[in-house]
């Protein structure tokens, strides 16, 4: 599995404990930034983890910020991604179960460390149920009218 991972300086500190957590269990990771904690924009690092992703050059993502709320958004208007904010395992669950989610969206000042952590392996480890879920995905990038 690759993973393209990128946050914004409120969300460094745990993607570099992210980066460091995955290459420890055999995952490639790149990393796209932020490279220090220094102030930043999100959108610039954010997009090209999404674009990557959806290019297929990487099997999932994972973005972190603040609170999460603006990586998802940034992530989540590049075609073919599907970005989940996930704040605890369950959603984390569900997001890859029901969404097919390929993007993982995390906030470092809103859930600590070792859930952060939890969320991460539960996402990487959930596959997708298809079914009528996938009528579902289908639906989503579906234009209207």
């Amino acid at each position: 599995m690759k993973i393209a991972i990128g946050s914004d300086h409120a969300g460094f500190k745990y993607k570099e404990m992210i980066r460091k957590h995955l290459a420890d269990k055999g995952i490639a990771v790149r990393d796209f930034g932020a490279f220090s904690a220094d102030s930043s924009d999100y959108p610039v690092f954010i997009r090209p983890v999404a674009e990557a992703v959806a290019r297929g050059e990487y099997d999932r993502g994972i973005v972190l910020g603040g609170s999460g709320n603006g990586e998802a958004i940034v992530a989540n208007r590049v075609p073919g991604v599907r970005c989940g904010l996930c704040w605890n395992e369950e959603v984390a669950r569900l997001n890859r179960q029901h969404n097919d989610g390929n993007v993982l969206s995390l906030g470092e000042r809103v859930i600590d460390a070792e859930t952060a952590l939890r969320i991460v392996d539960v996402w990487l480890d959930t596959p997708f149920e298809g079914g009528r879920h996938a009528r579902r995905i289908q639906l989503i990038d579906q234009p209207s009218g």
